[in-house]
């Protein structure tokens, strides 16, 4: 295999937004949120868009100081965007979302880089930021889970201990789902683009298994750090707590 990951052209890609637009349709008739999603395809088009544009300059920068300036703005954005299910109690929750993300994150991020990686240089651009993006938003993406599941659990006065038990589950249900399916019912991301550009498929496992442990491990240790570091904001709010 050595071929090259052809470019798509500018009116194909247009026809990639036809399922979007048929699923905001739906939502429209449906009476739900279609604004709503409308917007979030409208804001994933222009990120990426200027994302294009800025990962350009980074990687000719070659910037040491750049990436990790980079990786505390995605960790800072994550933690805000993750509490979007909890919005009443994200002012009083983003700290332990800050820190639970950059602590899961950031020490499954150094193992991957440093140990299994070895990248060199050890900020390598390339290889730092998508891999940073794809465990934070991971965590990101856990922790908003676990803090709405905990939060209606809270609110039916579920004990804590038994809360945290259900948010937790709940939280990996996604992470654990696409752990069972890989490889049987789907070509996760990664490994597809690598396959595209020619690379072996057993390489391309490779790194498609690193990819799905850290996912997994940076998305547990996160959350489950995020219900302890939250247990006094959640059990204050329990109902039952003001006739304990």
């Amino acid at each position: 295999m050595n071929h090259s990951l052809q470019t798509i052209p500018l009116i194909n890609l247009a026809l990639a937004f036809i399922p979007a637009l048929i699923t905001i349709f739906i939502l429209f008739k449906w009476s739900l949120k279609s604004t709503n999603a409308l917007y979030a395809v409208s804001r994933m088009l222009i990120q990426l868009l200027l994302i294009g544009y800025f990962l350009t300059y980074i990687f000719e920068s070659d910037s040491a100081e750049i990436v990790l300036l980079i990786l505390v703005v995605m960790v800072i954005s994550s933690s805000w965007i993750a509490l979007g299910t909890v919005a009443e109690r994200r002012q009083e929750l983003y700290k332990f979302a800050f820190i639970s993300i950059a602590f899961g994150g950031g020490i499954t991020l150094l193992l991957i880089t440093q140990a299994v990686l070895v990248l060199d240089p050890w900020y390598s651009p390339a290889s730092m930021i998508p891999i940073a993006g794809m465990i934070f938003a991971n965590a990101m993406n856990s922790v908003s889970l676990a803090a709405e599941r905990m939060n209606a659990e809270i609110d039916r006065d579920v004990s804590y201990d038994v809360a945290r038990k259900i948010a937790l589950q709940s939280s990996l249900i996604p992470v654990i789902n696409s752990l069972f399916a890989v490889g049987l019912v789907s070509l996760p991301g990664m490994m597809t683009g690598q396959i595209l550009s020619g690379v072996s498929p057993l390489i391309a496992a490779r790194y498609q298994i690193m990819v799905m442990c850290m996912i997994f491990g940076s998305a547990g240790i996160a959350t489950a750090y995020f219900l302890v570091l939250a247990k006094p904001v959640f059990e204050r709010n329990r109902p039952g707590a003001k006739d304990e």
